[in-house]
């Protein structure tokens, strides 16, 4: 494990964590000390991967599997976090969905099932872990946007909206817990060097091209995970309330 283990002794939950960013942040944050639950909805396998690099590496982490859009499911987890570790400190809302579609052709129901796991699990999550949060002193929410809250993206009215709102929910919560040195922020990247993500998905087409980032290349999972470990380290204690762009400057403000 790292030899900076400045979140010793802390504990985290990282939901959507079975692949890609959400496991980059786990292992991120295993590297800096934290004990980690691993979440996923389904892919316990690839939960259970998750797990065994950190605890390979010598960490600490757990997989559970829930269902971050029911409240008896997100309950079940807390609890068992808490069982497991006897505290919370830190929490990662990374799980959303990429589904994508033409506006006329979104179902009511695609765009409740969207805005649900991405703003319904925030709330849910965030609130769910709030009295272990404030008895912690020192602890942090770190909710994950995307380029699609940011900007324009073809086929994502829905992600667009609820990322959005997630800004906007960092926002309002930062100011409610601020008094229970609990920080919350906002971390939007832009495009991802995933499997899934828009710059491979899109790769031959012209809309690459026109949002190809200044630095020339995508970002690293590995990058994300290193800017959300520091914002839930002891230095990053005065940032709170703020959405932080890792995008490779294809979005400047």
């Amino acid at each position: 494990m790292s030899e900076t283990r400045e979140l010793k002794d802390k504990v985290a939950i990282v939901t959507g964590a079975a692949r890609n960013v959400g496991r980059a942040i786990a292992a991120e944050l295993a590297l800096g000390g934290a004990r980690v639950c691993v979440n996923a909805l389904s892919s316990k396998q690839q939960a259970d991967e998750t797990a065994e690099i950190i605890n390979k590496a010598g960490g600490d982490a757990f997989v559970h599997i829930a269902d971050i859009t029911q409240a008896g499911d997100v309950q079940g987890m807390i609890d068992e976090t808490l069982k497991r570790y006897g505290r919370i400190d830190i929490l990662v809302n990374n799980a959303a969905a990429r589904e994508e579609f033409p506006f006329e052709e979104i179902t009511f129901e695609a765009w409740k099932r969207l805005s649900a796991i991405i703003l319904d699990g925030a709330f849910l999550c965030s609130q769910a872990c709030l009295p272990a949060m404030k008895k912690s002193g020192d602890a942090t929410i770190i909710n994950i946007g995307g380029q699609s809250g940011d900007c324009g993206m073809p086929e994502r009215a829905t992600i667009s909206a609820a990322k959005a709102g997630l800004a906007g929910f960092t926002r309002g919560v930062a100011m409610d817990v601020a008094k229970d040195s609990i920080n919350v922020n906002y971390v939007s990247p832009g495009p991802v060097n995933t499997e899934g993500s828009m710059m491979v998905r899109h790769a031959n087409s012209g809309f690459k091209k026109k949002r190809a980032t200044p630095i020339g290349r995508s970002v690293e999972c590995d990058e994300i995970a290193g800017l959300v470990r520091y914002l839930c380290g002891p230095k990053a204690r005065a940032i709170t309330g703020q959405k932080i762009m890792i995008n490779g400057g294809i979005l400047m403000t």
